[in-house]
């Protein structure tokens, strides 16, 4: 059984938008044994406004989430690929050269994507979930392109007791969301999310799961829109179960 302490970065979506999320992370991490704390002065990491350009603010709100974290100890647990490619890769650029530099790279090193921590740091695919019913598993892009996250999803759903995977075709493409590009490239934003509800309706999965709010939202809207009857939760939701 694994011990020690970890933190919790919940990111803005789950905080803002999706609770349950980082209940069900917590929930997670403690069943195994773990203290779970949680920084209080968190707030954004700063990629919202790194991807539009607006370098100067970014690093600003970089400094911070480096600065609230570097205070911290034990592995830094985010239940996000999209935040903790942010904060691993993009913080240290931003702040290389500078007074923070070193502390950007003590916190990257400690920065782990849920699915990541559970599979790579503690060698686990059975975390004593149940559950019910069929799933299948999209994985988001940064998590697959930033973090070379494959199958750490797959595995983790595969050890849940009482639930049928479905394989997902076009499971390593794009939904389409991508933060500002859906904005700023809807028609093609569009295109790319029906290519991926048509995949997750073939697939006859009951549930689709992931990692990562942003795409599930994006997901969910268009399932809605086209009257799908296919549940979307995040892949912590369901490891928490029964």
């Amino acid at each position: 059984m694994p011990e020690g302490t970890v933190q919790l970065f919940v990111t803005c979506l789950v905080d803002g938008f999706f609770p349950q999320v980082g209940v069900a992370t917590v929930t997670v991490l403690e069943r195994l044994g773990l203290t779970v704390e949680f920084p209080l002065d968190q707030t954004c990491c700063g990629q919202p406004a790194f991807n539009a350009g607006y370098t100067d603010q970014a690093r600003r709100m970089a400094e911070h989430t480096i600065e609230v974290l570097d205070a911290s100890e034990g592995p830094i647990v985010i239940p996000s690929g999209s935040c903790a490619a942010m904060i691993i890769h993009h913080a240290p650029e931003l702040l290389a050269g500078g007074e923070w530099e070193a502390a950007a790279d003590r916190v990257a090193g400690r920065v782990r994507e849920l699915t990541q921590f559970l599979v790579d740091d503690l060698g686990l695919t059975e975390v004593g979930a149940q559950g019910s019913g069929s799933v299948t598993h999209h994985r988001s892009c940064h998590g697959l392109r930033g973090l070379g996250l494959r199958t750490q999803g797959e595995a983790l759903l595969d050890g849940v007791a009482g639930i049928e995977r479905c394989e997902l075709a076009g499971a390593e493409e794009c939904c389409g969301f991508g933060g500002l590009f859906s904005i700023e490239l809807p028609e093609v934003s569009t295109a790319m999310m029906d290519t991926k509800i048509g995949n997750v309706v073939a697939s006859g999965a009951e549930t689709l799961v992931g990692g990562d709010v942003s795409c599930l939202m994006h997901i969910a809207g268009g399932l809605h829109r086209t009257g799908a009857q296919v549940e979307v939760r995040h892949i912590a939701e369901i490891l928490a179960g029964p």
